[in-house]
């Protein structure tokens, strides 16, 4: 019951730019539109042949090298994702598959973009319960399988890509890195963000997601901090799911986190749902943005209008 920590993080994307320039040629679009409203630049899309599951993969690998391990050493595996093309085989067990692990548990979370931080906070209960010792957290989704290239105002928020955490329990006497979870979703706003329909697409109110984003979650983030035991101005980091930076700059503002590290990622990769938060994350530590030990908060919201946060320490 001593909790767990984050020793690792990796993160992968696929190797085509998407510009806005690009996107213009598609729909009625500008760089400039593009910008004002959502600060995207580029995202990347992956192939035809790049499945979610390889997407994780790549990520879960580096992630395993990054903590010195083999994928022998990891008896859970969750992959957060809302795009994962077929039911079963579930999109951890492939994962399992590809990287030749002998017989982990193996979960799914869909909850959309708040999914990794939801996995994130089960695998921390898991290992406070005993019931594994490592686990591998993934948020991997391929949102480019999902959007309508038609419609301009959802095709240009969209990119591919996937992140990896891997936890291990805490020994005796040692703090927690990972904070205790804040979480829970407005299921009458369930239709503000939809992945619906066959084939499936994404669609979402993007005022109400907005209005909802920039008013509620600020007081709700600051009371993850709170469940921590860090006062906000104390975070040397704040990744957000990173959907838009007209949300993701007045929800840090608001959350009163003025000596943290912004995540920005929204502006090179788009909208990549549940790979969002680990994807910017892993960033951040890569640039040695962040420092091992450094509290950061990480929050996910969005899709079922749900959202999931806890403060953690860089591996």
């Amino acid at each position: 019951m001593n909790g767990s920590r984050i020793v690792a993080i990796g993160h992968y994307q696929p190797a085509r730019v998407l510009t806005n320039d690009d996107l213009a040629a598609m729909v009625d679009t500008s760089d400039e539109w593009i910008r004002s409203r959502v600060g995207i630049r580029t995202r990347r899309i992956a192939g035809p042949d790049e499945p979610v599951d390889e997407l994780a993969a790549h990520a879960a690998a580096k992630a395993l090298a990054a903590a010195g391990l083999t994928p022998d050493d990891i008896d859970l595996v969750l992959v957060a994702t809302s795009t994962a093309i077929d039911r079963s085989p579930n999109t951890a067990a492939r994962v399992a598959a590809r990287l030749g692990m002998p017989g982990p548990a193996v979960l799914d979370v869909n909850v959309v973009c708040a999914g990794f931080t939801h996995a994130l906070a089960t695998a921390d209960h898991t290992l406070r319960a005993g019931a594994a010792t490592r686990a591998l957290v993934i948020g991997a989704d391929k949102m480019s399988d999902v959007t309508d290239w038609t419609d301009r105002s959802t095709c240009v928020l969209v990119g591919d890509g996937a992140g990896a955490a891997v936890l291990t329990a805490c020994p005796p006497g040692s703090a927690p890195g990972i904070g205790p979870v804040l979480w829970g979703s407005v299921p009458a706003m369930g239709h503000a963000v939809r992945i619906e329909g066959t084939p499936p697409r994404f669609a979402q109110e993007g005022q109400s997601v907005y209005r909802w984003a920039t008013t509620r979650l600020p007081a709700i983030a600051r009371q993850a901090c709170e469940k921590a035991g860090v006062a906000p101005e104390e975070l040397a980091g704040v990744v957000l799911h990173q959907a838009n930076l007209r949300i993701i700059e007045p929800l840090a503002h608001k959350l009163g986190a003025v000596n943290a590290v912004i995540a920005r990622d929204v502006t090179e990769s788009g909208n990549t749902s549940a790979a969002s938060i680990p994807l910017a994350f892993s960033k951040l530590l890569e640039q040695g943005a962040l420092r091992s030990g450094d509290p950061v908060l990480l929050f996910g919201f969005g899709g079922n209008l749900s959202y999931a946060g806890q403060v953690v320490r860089c591996p």
